[in-house]
């Protein structure tokens, strides 16, 4: 009688399915740090922008012109992103205050990054 002895190793089945095992968990894990890498640049993009709307409101409010209402767009770029401000003003109740709007836009982009509202007061108030 001849009699067959196993030995301590793995079969090529078991093998195959802890392959695929890690395979999957490699793809989740690059799939996660893939995300995580967009949503930073996407942060900082944000950053970005709303530091702009914030220099331009101040720019807005240090310069002697008083703005007049309507509406406008000037590239506004921080940290060498290409970035738009458009700016829309209106009177207000109050002569000597106009309220600002600026909605910030990635050079080519349809959906403002950041939106600033403030207020600019004339230098006869």
């Amino acid at each position: 009688m001849s009699r067959r002895v196993r030995t301590g190793g793995f079969t090529l089945v078991e093998v195959l399915v802890a392959l695929a095992i890690v395979a999957v968990a490699l793809m989740a894990s690059l799939r996660a740090v893939g995300s995580l890498t967009q949503a930073g640049t996407d942060l900082r993009l944000r950053v970005l922008a709303q530091w702009s709307a914030e220099n331009r409101l101040s720019q807005m409010r240090v310069q002697a012109d008083w703005p007049p209402v309507g509406q406008s767009r000037q590239e506004c770029p921080q940290a060498g992103v290409a970035l738009i401000c458009q700016e829309e003003i209106f009177a207000t109740p109050n002569p000597f205050f106009r309220r600002v709007e600026i909605a910030v836009y990635e050079a080519g982009g349809r959906r403002p990054l950041a939106r600033l509202t403030g207020f600019v007061t004339s230098g006869n108030s």
